[in-house]
C-alpha cells in the first residue's frame, strides 16, 4: 500500500494475516514455480460473505482513488471469480470470467460471463499475484475481444514484478495490499516471467 492507507485496506490486511496467511517450516512451490515459506491463501481468507464484500468494497474505494472508470470486471478463474461477482453487484456492472483453456465444445469461449467488446472498460483482477503470470495471461485474452483494460486491482502482491509490467503498459495498478503489510519477504524471480502467478 502508499502513503495514504484507508480503513478498509487495514481491515482487509488484518484479514488476510488472520485467515489467509500461515508461515510454513519447510517451503513450497509457489503457481510461479518460486519456493516460499509464506503460504496466502487469499479465498480462504474472503470464504464468507462479509469478508468477501469488504474485500469487494476495498477494491472499489482504490478504483474510484485512482479514477479507473470500469463497466466490466473479471480475471482467471478462480481467483478473480468471486471478488469479480461481488464487485459487479456493488459496482453495477458486468462481470466476466477468464477460462483456463477454452471451452471444448459450443463456440469454444476463453470468456465467459459478459461478452467483452471494444466498448468495455476492463478491471481486472486477482486474489494473489506473485510474479503476474496469471493476470497477465487474463490481460491477454481480455484484449483479444477488443476491450480495453484501464486498470488492475489484486488482493494480494506478493512481489513487484507485476507493478513494473503494468506500468510499462501504462495501466493503474493498486494492490488491496503488498507482502510489506505482511511483513514477509517478496518474492524472487524474473521480472516479467510468463508463468502462472
Amino acid at each position: 500500500m502508499g502513503c495514504q492507507v484507508s480503513d478498509l485496506q487495514r481491515q482487509v490486511v488484518e484479514i488476510v494475516r488472520s485467515r489467509g496467511y500461515e508461515r510454513r517450516d519447510e517451503p513450497f512451490t509457489l503457481a510461479s514455480g518460486q519456493t516460499s515459506h509464506d503460504y496466502i491463501d487469499g479465498k480462504r481468507a474472503m470464504d464468507n460473505g462479509a469478508h468477501l464484500r469488504l474485500v469487494a468494497e476495498a477494491i472499489l474505494e482504490l478504483a474510484r482513488d485512482r479514477h479507473i472508470d470500469f463497466n466490466a470486471v473479471g480475471g482467471r478463474t478462480m481467483g478473480a471469480d468471486p471478488m469479480a461477482h461481488a464487485l459487479s453487484i456493488l459496482a453495477g456492472c458486468s462481470w466476466f470470467s477468464v477460462r483456463k483453456e477454452p471451452k471444448p465444445r459450443g463456440h469454444e469461449r476463453w470468456i465467459e460471463g459478459c461478452r467483452l467488446d471494444s466498448d468495455s472498460r476492463v478491471l481486472l483482477l486477482e486474489d494473489v499475484v506473485t510474479t503476474g503470470g496469471s493476470v497477465r495471461l487474463a490481460y491477454d485474452h481480455v484484449r483479444e475481444t477488443g476491450a480495453s483494460v484501464v486498470g488492475v486491482i489484486p488482493m494480494v502482491d506478493r512481489g513487484d514484478h507485476a507493478q513494473r509490467w503494468f506500468a510499462q503498459q501504462h495501466i493503474p495498478y493498486a494492490p488491496v495490499l503488498t507482502y510489506r503489510d505482511l511483513g514477509i519477504a517478496p518474492v524472487a524471480g524474473p521480472p516479467f516471467a510468463d508463468t502462472a502467478g
